[in-house]
């Protein structure tokens, strides 16, 4: 996915009130950006670490940048997860993930139940994948972790894909780790140890559990390396 415009550095002031963060400019200028992230973004607030935005022409935005890429160490860390669903489609149509085989279609924000949806749903070899996808930006050590706080909504979507799978069909999550200094992905069972859990159970019934990690650049990201996925338990 390579951005339509150059993204403009940045310095990070603060994020808060979870969807607005503030940056400073080079010329010292500051401004109010959107922040679209629904996590924590644990070890990636830190004010002072450098950042990327971009602008958008739409006249109706109230906030017309957003942030979309903060420095930590040395690798880029992709925050915007407005991003994260296409990609993942983008790495599915060109045949990057080797697991899921022939994608033969891929259809978007598929309703699972009465009040609920997943990802995509895949044709794969003539049968139905259904796919949900998480963006990843916690690192500890060497490892990408999901998630950086609590999330019932994400255990949801776990649940759902287990009984998907009990149906019949395969059914996976996709962890989208967009940052290059890790080697390996697991839970982060000391942050939320119930979707922990719950991981590992699904994963032991059926549900494939997959996580890529993605070459990020101030010009484009491309999800391009499977990463090893340790559950423990």
């Amino acid at each position: 996915m390579r951005f339509g415009q150059s993204l403009q550095p940045a310095t990070l002031i603060k994020r808060y009130k979870r969807f607005l963060a503030d940056v400073e400019l080079a010329d010292h200028s500051r401004l109010t950006v959107h922040c679209p992230n629904t996590g924590s973004m644990l070890g990636c607030k830190e004010p002072g670490l450098a950042v990327l935005i971009s602008c958008s022409d739409n006249p109706k935005r109230k906030y017309p940048h957003t942030l979309e890429m903060v420095r930590v160490g040395d690798s880029w860390v992709g925050v915007n997860t407005a991003r994260t669903n296409q990609l993942v489609r983008e790495a599915v149509e060109q045949g990057l993930v080797a697991e899921f085989g022939r994608v033969d279609s891929i259809r978007a924000e598929v309703k699972v139940s009465a009040n609920s949806r997943l990802d995509f749903l895949l044709t794969c070899d003539g049968a139905h994948l259904y796919l949900e996808v998480k963006n990843c930006t916690l690192a500890v050590g060497r490892a990408a972790m999901f998630p950086d706080a609590v999330t019932t909504r994400g255990a949801k979507h776990l649940e759902e894909l287990l009984t998907l799978r009990k149906a019949g069909h395969r059914a996976a999550v996709f962890f989208c780790v967009q940052r290059e200094d890790v080697d390996y992905f697991s839970p982060a069972a000391h942050l939320d140890p119930q979707y922990a859990a719950t991981l590992i159970e699904v994963a032991r019934q059926g549900v494939e559990v997959l996580a890529y990690r993605a070459w990020l650049t101030p010009e484009e990201i491309r999800v391009v390396h499977p990463l090893e996925v340790r559950l423990g338990g």
